[in-house]
């Protein structure tokens, strides 16, 4: 059967949510009714398998879906991301008949908001450690303690993902991976004022000994760099759904640009600046920049979802192309500001606004150091110590 991106989101809901983009951005709020529009429309279980009450898409699909939400609102595809990255491990581990993550595909196809827990300030580690502490309880459980920071869907989420260092075990230390509910020893921060991506509300959360229960406790691993499928799961489908929602925003810049350049009229020529050669030579830079990413997108997602075997590869092509994404995504941004003129410039432009969401993909993991560092690793071995 062909893939229809427009009966898993609509062109009129697509239009609302691009409507309501500017307001959120304005006043920094969450974009609730988003939220609720794309629940409706069972937007939020899109990775879930349809036996459990979802539309059992893939990977590569949810790609193409989140490209076209970002064209929309990238803050809003971003917030959901966060939802998407914990059922596309779901996915991920159900795929492999690997048991443990089940409670999460139940869980969102009741509606539940998962969030994404693992980001700390100061902790480059990422995923291969944590400065939180994830303390031992008599039933099996642990109670979480410490910071996260850019915690999307803030607000609202029901179920927090995240992990901890359990230092106190005999076999300690061992990284646990978890999921919390709200409760009140998790304290959200209002303090979310950004330069962009203002209505993901990625907030500070706070944890005072948040407890998981046992059958939420989804890995206990050693720290670092591992085979184990968290690891990968995680790694996967958090790299690709970033790539997809920075090339989306690409997509909408490009589109804003080539309109703008059909309607304005140069007074030194009295012809349309989509005439202008320069101009035209800015266009055909950004289409060429951006039309590599969505192969390229489509092609590992697909890889993830039939489970092919690229080995220790996996981290370099990841990493890699959310690395090529968001730098593919800035240039155009910055060419699309400079194709449409000075008016671009002023807040209300939509260019305006994608310049500055644009500018968090160098934040998130991996970001541009890490992305080279795995690659030189890949080809070169690992650095020498002297």
């Amino acid at each position: 059967m062909t893939f229809d991106p427009a009966t898993h989101l609509p062109d009129d809901l697509l239009e609302r949510i691009r409507e309501r983009a500017p307001i959120h951005d304005r006043h920094n709020t969450f974009p609730e009714q988003d939220l609720e529009e794309l629940r409706d429309a069972g937007y939020l279980k899109i990775l879930v398998p349809t036996e459990c009450g979802g539309a059992g898409l893939g990977l590569e699909q949810a790609a193409v879906l989140q490209q076209r939400l970002a064209t929309a609102s990238p803050a809003t595809a971003l917030a959901i991301n966060m939802h998407l990255v914990w059922t596309g491990v779901a996915k991920v581990f159900s795929d492999r008949s690997i048991t443990g993550m089940e409670f999460v595909q139940d869980g969102a196809a009741r509606g539940e908001v998962f969030a994404f827990g693992i980001s700390e300030g100061g902790n480059d580690l990422v995923l291969f450690g944590s400065d939180t502490d994830a303390a031992p309880q008599p039933d099996g459980g642990f109670a979480f303690t410490g910071t996260k920071i850019f915690t999307s869907l803030a607000p609202v989420w029901t179920k927090l993902g995240l992990h901890g260092l359990d230092t106190t075990s005999p076999d300690a230390p061992k990284l646990v991976f978890a999921f919390i509910d709200r409760t009140d020893a998790v304290t959200t921060k209002d303090d979310w004022d950004t330069l962009g991506m203002r209505g993901t509300q990625s907030r500070t959360t706070v944890l005072d000994g948040a407890l998981a229960r046992p059958e939420h406790v989804v890995r206990r691993i050693d720290p670092g760099p591992g085979p184990d499928p968290i690891i990968f799961g995680i790694f996967s489908v958090f790299e690709l759904l970033l790539a997809s929602v920075y090339t989306g925003i690409a997509r909408r810049a490009l589109d804003l640009a080539v309109a703008t350049v059909q309607k304005r009229t140069s007074k030194k020529t009295g012809l349309t600046y989509s005439q202008d050669p320069d101009i035209r030579w800015r266009i055909a830079e950004m289409s060429l920049a951006y039309d590599a990413l969505p192969p390229q997108i489509t092609a590992l997602s697909r890889d993830v979802d039939e489970q092919a075997d690229h080995g220790a590869r996996w981290f370099t092509l990841l990493s890699g192309v959310k690395h090529r994404a968001v730098t593919m995504a800035k240039s155009v941004v910055d060419e699309a500001i400079l194709t449409a003129g000075g008016g671009s410039y002023f807040s209300s432009n939509e260019l305006s606004r994608l310049y500055r969401d644009v500018l968090a993909g160098m934040f998130h993991p991996s970001d541009p150091e890490s992305a080279h560092s795995t690659a030189a690793s890949a080809l070169l071995g690992p650095p020498t110590v002297p």
